[in-house]
């Protein structure tokens, strides 16, 4: 009789051994599961409070300048994406961007403009213009990911060079002829009936053609990533570039192609943001890769490699320009906007850490 007591006692004691782990384990995963969307929460709890604040905030036109913003910043941050996936990052792509609008700005402005660049230049074919910036960009790329590739230096150190060189070549292009560092203007209506020109409206709200142009960038990008030998590759080189030697990846092109890819991006970007500001100058794409690596990072493409989908970064565009353009409307400094991006970028990066550590 005793021992069947005892023995019930055990068999109790052990239940509620198990319900306390079940709890704790319980506890421990609703911890787990806010901790690592602790991003998203924080940027729907300021959505909602910049709703209620500002109503406007919701309006159509808001609305679509927002899908605007994202469509433009999508690009460049589409391009630094896979350069994170490989363990990397690229810090030249602002100017890269900055570098390749001044360049579309000064091969298409007005034949009869006052301050014209190149005088007797005429309006060179959009096409054209285009292929040669994607062509710079790709050059600049190329230049990154041979370095990175060859001697295996951290593309960090690679790109601050890249930046600084881009930049001083920014400040030679404007000096050409009697332009003395002036911003481009007097931009050509095709130029900037291609990129700025109305895609449809909504409710009376103009979407500009470069949205659609996001679009096909995007699907492109998609299918490189997921549909191509290379893209797999590419995460098999994040996640560990030994393993994927030996499997007889080969790790030297698949590190240059992802730059080269993100320059030819970033060319993009730069004539995209050439007609869509209309106006370029020294500038033109200063710290654009903070926001592009805020939003990769944001969507899920994380820095200790092998890790990132497209449609991560798109909603990680979406919701930084979601914020940004609601502290707007909250007429929050603007000095204080690189304050909150530091801060996202850091936040961010450390949940993305814990996210990795966890998984260890």
């Amino acid at each position: 009789m005793s021992a069947a007591i005892k023995r019930k006692g055990r068999l109790s004691a052990r239940l509620d051994e198990f319900k306390a782990k079940s709890g704790a384990d319980k506890r421990r995963a609703v911890v787990d599961l806010l901790f690592n969307n602790a991003m998203y929460i924080i940027i729907v709890i300021a959505i909602i409070y910049i709703a209620i604040q500002v109503p406007a905030f919701l309006s159509t036109s808001s609305i679509v300048n927002i899908i605007s913003l994202t469509a433009a910043k999508l690009p460049i941050a589409l391009g630094i994406g896979g350069a994170i996936v490989l363990t990397g990052t690229d810090i030249s792509a602002g100017r890269c961007v900055g570098l390749t609008a001044c360049i579309s700005a000064a091969l298409l402005q007005m034949t009869n403009y006052a301050n014209k660049i190149f005088p007797d230049l005429e309006v060179m074919p959009l096409w054209i213009v285009l292929l040669i910036v994607i062509a710079v960009g790709a050059a600049v790329g190329l230049v990154n990911g041979f370095f990175v590739a060859k001697f295996k230096l951290h593309p960090f150190i690679v790109t601050l060079s890249t930046q600084l060189i881009v930049y001083g070549l920014i400040l030679m292009f404007l000096m050409i002829g009697s332009n003395n560092g002036q911003t481009l203007s007097g931009l050509d209506s095709s130029y900037t009936d291609f990129v700025k020109g109305t895609l449809f409206r909504i409710d009376g709200v103009a979407v500009p053609k470069y949205v659609l142009y996001a679009v096909i960038l995007t699907a492109l990008m998609w299918l490189v990533w997921n549909k191509t030998k290379f893209g797999k590759n590419m995460f098999a080189v994040g996640s560990n570039e030994e393993a994927a030697n030996v499997s007889g990846v080969n790790v030297f092109w698949t590190i240059v192609i992802v730059f080269v890819i993100a320059g030819a991006m970033y060319g993009i970007t730069g004539f995209i943001e050439g007609a869509r500001i209309a106006s370029c100058s020294a500038n033109t794409g200063l710290n654009y890769e903070s926001d592009a690596i805020a939003a990769c990072v944001i969507g899920g493409v994380s820095f200790v490699g092998g890790t990132g989908k497209i449609s991560g970064i798109v909603i990680g565009v979406f919701l930084l320009q979601i914020i940004f353009v609601g502290l707007n409307f909250l007429s929050v400094d603007q000095n204080l906007l690189y304050v909150i991006k530091g801060m996202i970028i850091l936040v961010a990066c450390a949940i993305d850490m814990r996210k990795y550590l966890a998984r260890k």
